[in-house]
Formats: structure tokens, C-alpha cells, sequence
């Protein structure tokens, strides 16, 4: 019989996570099926400029998937039975269940609105490819002189207002960030982000709370409003709710607590990758909701599951920083070099060659996903027989 992996949600984590153990397990061995709302891959890492107009590449996961033994489901989950071992989904005609014997758990996270009065309803958002398309034509349907206000000082924001005030130089684009600006950034990365604001003509509002968002403002902590014809909403990512509501154990904002090897610390048969992960990185830190971190965590993943049923050993390598790499538009970057626990150092990268670097960065993260293992050879295994879970603190101690 074979052994069922079900991988939930598609994003950059998922999709490696599936093709990476299709590439390491008998195809007689095992059945892996990815659930997946949408058909197509999304590039979550350019949907600041889906929002702006440009046209971005379509990446059909029937292509992408061809011939490599992935089973592609497409549905919504609804909900997750960790003790019966099922998934609920909602897919075109009516609700139905899948059952497991390994679950990967790779929904990811959506926006946060942080229980700001009126985000919900009159701000926008680029954490999906739903809401940068609906940005895209509120934006389209401004005209000259409009103000646009991009909430929010952390990567997203800047890449939003600059992507913004770049594509449509005729709009009044303001940046509220509850900090300075670029406060991570080493004083080489902060100057630069400073000199580019500047020549795009970006307004900054420095050490701001926004406590409301109406159709024509945002409201501010000190009583202070500012005009918005569109708020865009960038203060952080809320994970999906359908952890929160199993019996897994998870934190207090829903991601699903693992080991080093990205199972779950309460049930052996489950693993969680990317922004629905709490995973610990260098120096004790748990790893920040990216790409940077959720990649590297759909290897862990999907090497530990294949060990697993294998017999192999299991991967030791853990996830460090490099670098963040921040788009201000399409002529202007940052690279910001960083220690393995994320904190910044003096050396930066800027300008045009920067954006040169983190194009080739969004483009390798879309390649890594359609070539899960990198390019490098690999042989599929046989599964070793159905294992049977046992808890991570018993293993360890074996």
C-alpha cells in the first residue's frame, strides 16, 4: 500500500516540498498530492509589481509538474483533522476529505490588519496575487496628484511605495513607518534608502502609529490625519487560521511549533514549512516569516520525510542568513549583508547593480521551485516499510 503525502498549499515552500520528495521517493512507494487553491504558481516576491501593471510570467503547475508524479489538487482546505489523520477540502463540485499518512503543512500567511479600525475594509493588500490585482486597478483608476499612503516600514512596504511612486510618478506616494527608516539597516543601507526616497519624490512619515483607515485617510496615534485616496497595508503577515483550530501545538498567533527537522513537537506525522512554521534558526531566534527562511525549511522538510521512510539519515544542515534584498523600483536595490541570525552588518550592496542582484534572486527562487534539488543528480529510495510515529523527544533520545 502506498504511503499518502499530502502537501497543503503551493506557495514557494509547498511546491518545492512536493517536487523535492517526488525527486527522493519511489513513485511506487509513495502517493504525493499538493492541494493548491490556484492552478498557477504565484511569485509572491513580485506582487508589489503585479500591483503596478507589469505583467509577470504565468507558471502553471500542470506544466511545472509534468511527468515527476506529483498529484495536483486543486481546492481550498477548510480544515485539518491531525487526529484522524484528514484533510477537508472544498474543491469544484463539493466538500470532501483526503486522507494521510505524512502531512506537510505549507499554507502559509496572508496579511495582518493588527485590529486597526477600518483596514478590512478600505485598505489594500499585496499578500496574494487577489490583492495586488485588485491594488492594481484601484491604482490604474487614480488620477494625477492622488495621494497613495503605503503603511508600513518593513521590506514590503518599501518595495511597495517605491514600486509605486517609480510606476507613477504623477501620484503623491507617502510611506508611514512606526520606526526610522530602514532602522534594521547597517548606516550604509539607511543613506541609500534615504537618497532613493528622496529621488522618487517619496514623502516619509517617521515614528507614526496609524490607529484608523477611512476611504479618504489614515488617522494617526498623535491626532494627526493623513490623505489617502488608497491605503495599502503592510505592517506584517498573519498565518492561516486552520492550524489554530487543531489540536497541534502551535503559538499564540497559530504557527505550528517543530523540531529541527520542521515536524511537529506534538504530532509525529505532521511537518510544518515556511510562514506556518515556528522554526529556531541561529542563536536560539526563531526564523522570520520569507522566502529566505521558508525555502531552505521546504529542504529540511522534504529530506527529513524521505530519511524517515527511507532509513536514511536524517539532514543536519541548519538555515542561516545571508543577506535581504530589497527592490526600490525597478533601476534601484539594496542588499543588505547580514550575520547568520539576521542582524545587519556594514557591508551593503547598492544601487543598480543591487537591483541586477535581487533580480536574479526572483528569478532563481521560480527556477528553484520547478527544480526542487537544484539541478544536482538524485536517485529515489524505497520506502523502508509504514513507519510508525513515535514522538520527536522519544527519537531524540534513541
Amino acid at each position: 500500500m502506498q504511503h499518502r503525502i499530502v502537501v497543503l498549499g503551493a506557495g514557494y515552500t509547498g511546491a518545492i516540498a512536493a517536487g523535492r520528495l517526488a525527486k527522493r521517493l519511489r513513485r511506487e512507494d509513495v502517493a504525493i498530492t499538493l492541494v493548491n487553491a490556484e492552478p498557477d504558481f504565484v511569485e509572491r516576491v513580485r506582487l508589489h509589481q503585479l500591483a503596478v501593471g507589469q505583467e509577470l510570467s504565468p507558471r502553471p503547475f500542470s506544466e511545472m509538474f509534468a511527468g515527476t508524479g506529483v498529484a495536483l489538487r486543486l481546492a481550498k482546505v477548510t480544515g485539518v483533522d491531525v487526529e484522524r489523520r484528514t484533510v477537508t477540502l472544498n474543491g469544484a463540485n463539493e466538500a470532501e476529505e483526503l486522507e494521510y499518512n505524512t502531512l506537510v503543512y505549507a499554507l502559509g500567511s496572508g496579511w495582518n490588519d493588527q485590529g486597526v479600525p477600518g483596514v478590512t475594509e478600505h485598505a489594500q493588500e499585496i499578500a496574494g496575487r487577489p490583492g495586488a490585482l485588485r491594488l492594481r486597478e484601484r491604482l490604474a483608476r487614480l488620477d494625477a496628484g492622488q495621494p497613495v499612503v503605503v503603511v508600513g516600514g518593513g521590506l514590503t512596504g518599501l518595495e511597495a511605495a517605491t514600486e509605486i511612486a517609480e510606476a507613477r510618478p504623477d501620484l503623491d506616494v507617502t510611506l508611514v513607518a512606526r520606526g526610522t527608516l530602514g532602522d534594521w539597516l547597517s548606516p550604509k543601507g539607511r543613506r541609500h534608502l534615504r537618497k532613493v526616497a528622496d529621488k522618487l519624490g517619496l514623502t516619509v512619515h517617521e515614528h507614526v502609529t496609524v490607529t484608523g483607515v477611512e476611504t479618504d485617510h489614515v488617522a494617526t496615534a498623535d491626532g494627526t490625519t493623513i490623505p489617502a485616496a488608497v491605503t495599502v497595508w503592510t505592517t506584517g503577515f498573519a498565518v492561516h487560521p486552520i492550524a489554530k483550530a487543531t489540536t497541534l501545538d502551535v503559538t499564540d498567533t497559530g504557527r505550528i511549533v517543530v523540531d529541527d527537522t520542521l515536524r511537529s513537537v506534538s504530532h509525529p506525522d505532521v511537518y510544518a514549512i515556511g510562514d506556518a512554521a515556528l522554526a529556531m534558526g541561529p542563536g536560539g531566534k526563531p526564523l522570520r516569516m520569507s522566502c529566505a527562511s521558508g525555502v531552505p525549511s521546504a529542504w529540511q522538510a522534504a529530506d527529513a520525510v524521505a530519511a524517515r521512510l527511507t532509513g536514511g539519515k536524517l539532514p543536519k544542515a541548519s538555515a542561516r542568513y545571508f543577506n535581504q534584498c530589497v527592490s526600490l523600483g525597478r533601476k534601484e536595490g539594496l542588499i543588505q549583508y547580514v550575520t547568520a541570525d539576521d542582524r545587519a552588518v556594514r557591508a551593503a550592496l547598492t544601487g543598480r547593480l543591487a537591483a541586477v542582484y535581487k533580480e536574479l534572486v526572483c528569478k532563481g527562487a521560480a527556477w528553484g521551485v520547478a527544480n526542487p534539488t537544484l539541478g544536482m543528480p538524485t536517485r529515489r529510495h524505497r520506502v523502508a516499510g509504514e513507519p510508525v510515529p513515535t514522538s520527536p523527544a522519544v527519537e531524540a533520545a534513541s
